[in-house]
């Protein structure tokens, strides 16, 4: 028999619904994203360590889990809220439902509320502290704990999910359906900078033709040249940019050195390392359906995001160029700085899920390369 559970803000806001998945008690902040599909690449992204997501689309879970689809070695949301959980899991891949997996992963879930009325409350409040709880602590008890968790803020996640030593990535795609990425030959040195990378990135990167060895996110700048690379990748990952400073140093160091291409977090600490600032979203962009403007191209992508973070435009230096604009609220989403060869992009060009839209950056990538070389 399902028990009850309720996800209280820490605006004092309470929605009851049903438990499903673990009945954990977790707080986390509460964000939400407007993807259709994907919801195991959401919770398998580390990018969503210490956050309680949010379905807007009404029914999840209709497809299962499969080991394929994880984009990393487990879980990371801190808890899951939909409206409807479907009880069948119904494709040939699946090997699990929804509930089960979260059940073995200790994640906490709950379905039956209005989500719609949450993400209203998230978008005109903006993203907050709260708890997911099916036990019998009083609503008050609930709020003080929503209240006492960790911010968003100031919180410095990597080293949370960044691995503990090097290792090198040889894997790319198996399917022509996962990616339209042409299979090049290797022919570059990259060292991946996992901040908390995604699998998908790793996979495009040996698509494209890189020799891929990945170092945690912690690296000193000596550590992320050894083996001479030909070029540097900056991986997603969650937190507040700022916080994490070491890897704003690492980056200062090995600019101009070599060819830089960063992605989401990696895009923050570039900005950072380049002088500019950054700054906390009101709701963030998460999601499979944004518009973003090439400003080179003239050309606009349809792109996954998930972030709460964003640079500044107005503190970059006059010799770093804006790229990409986020064409929903203007914010910036991408980056150049031609002297250095370096560039970045605040959304997700390796998709999964999503569109493809935005894959030639690793083509872009590969250029640069090239180029250096040269």
């Amino acid at each position: 028999m399902r028990r009850r559970s309720r996800l209280v803000l820490e605006d004092g806001t309470i929605f009851e619904g049903i438990s499903f998945g673990s009945e954990k008690t977790q707080t986390g902040e509460v964000v939400f994203n407007t993807s259709l599909i994907g919801y195991q690449e959401v919770l398998t992204d580390p990018s969503y360590k210490g956050q309680i997501v949010c379905m807007t689309y009404p029914e999840v879970g209709n497809y299962g889990i499969n080991k394929d689809d994880e984009e990393s070695t487990g879980v990371h949301v801190s808890g899951f809220v939909v409206r409807e959980v479907s009880p069948v899991a119904s494709n040939f891949r699946s090997q699990e439902t929804l509930d089960a997996y979260l059940k073995r992963s200790g994640v906490p879930g709950i379905y039956g509320i209005d989500t719609r009325a949450l993400v209203r409350r998230l978008r005109s409040r903006g993203a907050m502290r709260g708890i997911i709880d099916s036990s019998d602590r009083t609503d008050q008890e609930l709020l003080d704990l929503a209240k006492g968790s960790r911010s968003m803020a100031g919180s410095d996640l990597v080293r949370e999910v960044t691995p503990s030593g090097a290792s090198d990535w040889k894997e790319g795609f198996h399917s022509p359906f996962m990616t339209q990425i042409a299979k090049a030959e290797p022919r570059f040195k990259v060292t991946a900078i996992d901040y908390g990378m995604k699998t998908n990135i790793a996979r495009c990167l040996v698509q494209s033709g890189c020799i891929v060895r990945v170092v945690p996110g912690t690296s000193t700048a000596e550590e992320i040249m050894q083996g001479n690379p030909d070029g540097v990748f900056l991986s997603n990952g969650p937190g507040d940019p700022e916080a994490v400073t070491y890897a704003v140093d690492a980056i200062k160091k090995i600019l101009g050195k070599k060819p830089i291409f960063g992605i989401c977090l990696g895009h923050q600490l570039l900005g950072l390392a380049l002088g500019a600032q950054t700054y906390k979203l009101k709701f963030g962009h998460r999601g499979a359906n944004h518009p973003v403007l090439n400003k080179l191209t003239g050309r606009v992508e349809i792109t996954t995001q998930n972030h709460g973070f964003a640079v500044d435009p107005k503190t970059l230096s006059a010799d770093v160029e804006v790229t990409h604009i986020n064409l929903n609220d203007q914010t910036l989403e991408g980056i150049r700085h031609q002297g250095k060869k370096a560039f970045s992009v605040q959304y997700h060009p390796e998709a999964s899920a999503g569109p493809h839209d935005s894959s030639y950056l690793f083509g872009d990538f590969i250029k640069l390369m090239e180029q250096s070389k040269n």
